[in-house]
């Protein structure tokens, strides 16, 4: 699903604020007692809120270190091993739902992640969901651009913000009725006086792949300096978030009529 190695205890203890912020999708889920998957469950903080509120709810991610410390966090929690663009279920659920993962999946993978929740789903099933929107991070993705263009390596985004239009049209076509779709800004504040440089460890690793560690640091250090002036405000370190959030049906009716 996501080409990453992710520090599931640094996650967990630095990036609460991730699966704090998805806690605001549980209230778009309509109904009592529902079937739910929780796709890219991640540490399961999520799958277990979802289980608070009374649903029915499992997880599935692909990263085995996040699985991990969901399954000896939450042991009475169902968790699953998959990828969503691959994924497949013999029993179908109520609810799809998924908090800051769609973005880490290509964009050429995005149709075939969405088919794959559509066949996941029962009929009038909600797909809830929340990712990274156009704009998100843009402030910090153009420092770290700079920086690379300075020492003439290419910086290539490793992730896929798309805008409503964009989606939503991704979305009708893997047959969804989309009800509800917004993109807002989400100023996000990060953990400690290295917020930024933690951040940027954490979640931006793909451009940084192949370069030597004392070129990593040299990157980020310069582009932490740079955006320091923007994003650090009374003594806090911020993130330029920008959130797309939907909800759609799978409504085997409205599929019928756009044929």
């Amino acid at each position: 699903m996501m080409n990453i190695e992710w520090d599931a205890d640094k996650y967990t203890k630095d990036f609460s604020f991730v699966n704090q912020y998805g806690t605001a999708l549980l209230d778009m889920i309509d109904g009592e007692n529902l079937s739910v998957l929780d796709l890219g469950c991640g540490n399961g903080s999520l799958t277990k809120k979802l289980i608070d509120a009374g649903f029915e709810a499992e997880g599935m991610d692909a990263s085995d270190e996040l699985l991990k410390t969901a399954r000896e966090t939450y042991p009475y929690i169902n968790f699953l091993s998959g990828d969503a663009t691959e994924f497949s279920v013999d029993n179908k659920y109520d609810v799809v739902f998924s908090n800051a993962v769609f973005h880490w999946i290509d964009k050429e993978k995005q149709l075939p992640m969405l088919e794959n929740v559509y066949n996941a789903l029962k009929n009038n099933g909600q797909f809830i969901f929340e990712m990274g929107g156009y704009g998100n991070n843009a402030i910090i993705h153009e420092a770290l651009k700079t920086e690379f263009d300075k020492r003439s390596i290419k910086y290539v985004m490793p992730f896929y913000f798309p805008t409503i239009g964009e989606y939503t049209q991704k979305l009708e076509q893997a047959g969804f009725l989309v009800r509800s779709a917004v993109l807002f800004d989400r100023p996000t504040e990060l953990n400690g006086c290295n917020g930024l440089y933690d951040w940027i460890h954490m979640f931006v690793k793909t451009p940084f792949r192949d370069l030597a560690e004392e070129i990593q640091e040299d990157i980020i250090n310069s582009a932490v300096m740079k955006l320091k002036p923007e994003l650090f405000k009374d003594g806090k370190w911020y993130a330029d978030y920008v959130r797309l959030r939907c909800k759609a049906l799978r409504n085997e009716y409205y599929q019928l009529r756009s044929y």
